[in-house]
Parts: C-alpha cells; structure tokens; sequence
C-alpha cells in the first residue's frame, strides 16, 4: 500500500473519531460569514489533519473547508472535515470526514470515514475500492422500477430545476430517500444504491468520494452543471438522466 493511503487512512480516521466528542453533545454551532454553519467539531478534525500534513508531507500543499488554503506545488490534501454538517448537528449518524490527495487538482487518493457508523472507503487511483477492509463494487444494473436512489435535500433540488424530475423518479423507481452528502455516494460505491443525485456540493465535498466511486466500477460527474454530482451504474445513467430530464 502506497505510504500516502497509508497515512490518508490512519489520519482521516483520527479526525473523524476526534468529531465524536461533540456528536450528540453540544456541537458550538456558529454561522460562518457564506451564512453556512460550523461546529466546534469541523474545526477540531480539520486541524488534526493539517498538523498531520505538516508533520509527514510539508512539501505538499492543503485545502481544507474550515481554513481554506496553504502551501503551494503539484500535490495537495483537500479536507472536508465533517460532510454533512446538519446531519451532525442533528445528531444524525450518516455523517462523514472526508479526506483526498490530488496532483496537479486530479483526486489520486480518497477516504471517507462515518464516524458514528464506524465504516470506512478507500481507494486508491488504479487500485480498486475497499470498504471495511474489503473490495467493494458498485450493484449490477436494474430496470428503472427496481432501483434505489438517493438524493439531497429537496431544496436544493429545487434551486437546480430537478424537483419534478426528482419526483418522476420517486414514481418509477423502487425507493427515493434523501441520504445525502457523502453517505449517497457510499452507497453507490457498495452497491446498496444505483444512483445518487447530488444538486450541491462544494470541491471538498467530491474530490474523495470521485476517486472511491469510480474505483468501484460506477460513473462520477456532473448532475445538472458545476456545483452538482451524480454517482450511479455507468449502464443506467441514459435512463436516469431521461426520467430526471436533464
């Protein structure tokens, strides 16, 4: 194993199991100046990983949520310290720390860790996707009646002109819920869900789970133009696309 996935993995879990102290626990919620929320819990994680950077890799530059940018040169750590933040001051457990390496801003490495769950993703450009130590690949495709589907918040949905088609879907497919942010695509990735529509992620949001999902076999990109994401089985994008209209 390649020692920066070494690293990736052994920090992104002592990030994410720090969040826990604050989980279900007076997470100091305060409102940052994009009017978005920060919990004393997204500070703590994202400067765990920084200090760890600085310590192994002080050639390699960071990009975190919480402190944005530092250290220049081709490679660089992109952080999301908690994904899913209003699931975590929820008290919700499907939420994440979300940790990549990226050369040249192309994603070699991700990790993601549900702390509360206890379940961890890697994968490594090249070298297949793993969940709980073990390879993981995306469902077999299914007729459209039959899949499951996972989204974001309705709201956002509707900001991208995808709530009618997001309710076409809910009509034709199996089940529709709403386990968002990095949870969704996990679940694609371990084939427990066909698709996940994404209307509103940031780059620290995509920039691990991209990696993960492709390596376990399923298509990554845009939803419905930049800020949006979609993972699914490459076999039922057209048909997903179709019902969604997009």
């Amino acid at each position: 194993m390649d020692r920066r996935v070494e690293f990736a993995i052994e920090i992104c879990l002592q990030a994410g199991k720090a969040t826990l102290r604050w989980f279900q626990n007076d997470p100091e919620v305060r409102l940052k100046d994009d009017g978005s929320v920060v919990t004393k819990a997204d500070l703590a994680a994202e400067d765990i990983v920084r200090a760890a950077v600085l310590r192994h890799f002080p050639e390699d530059g960071i990009f975190g949520e919480e402190r944005g940018r530092t250290g220049e040169g081709p490679g660089r750590w992109v952080i999301d310290p908690i994904d899913g933040t209003q699931s975590f001051i929820a008290g919700v457990p499907l939420y994440s720390t979300l940790l990549s390496y990226e050369v040249e801003k192309v994603p070699q490495i991700g990790v993601c860790y549900f702390p509360a769950l206890d379940e961890l993703l890697y994968a490594e450009v090249g070298q297949g996707a793993f969940f709980q130590g073990k390879r993981t690949r995306i469902a077999e495709p299914v007729p459209i009646e039959s899949a499951v589907v996972a989204t974001g918040s309705l709201k956002s949905l509707s900001r991208i002109g995808l709530l009618e088609g997001a309710g076409a879907m809910a009509e034709q497919c199996r089940t529709l819920r709403t386990w968002t942010d990095a949870h969704g695509h996990a679940l694609v990735a371990t084939g427990r869900a066909h698709a996940m529509l994404d209307p509103n992620v940031a780059e620290w949001d995509v920039s691990a789970m991209q990696v993960i999902v492709r390596e376990a076999g399923g298509w990554f990109g845009e939803l419905a133009g930049p800020g949006t994401a979609l993972s699914i089985v490459p076999a039922m994008r057209e048909e997903v696309l179709e019902v969604l209209n997009v």
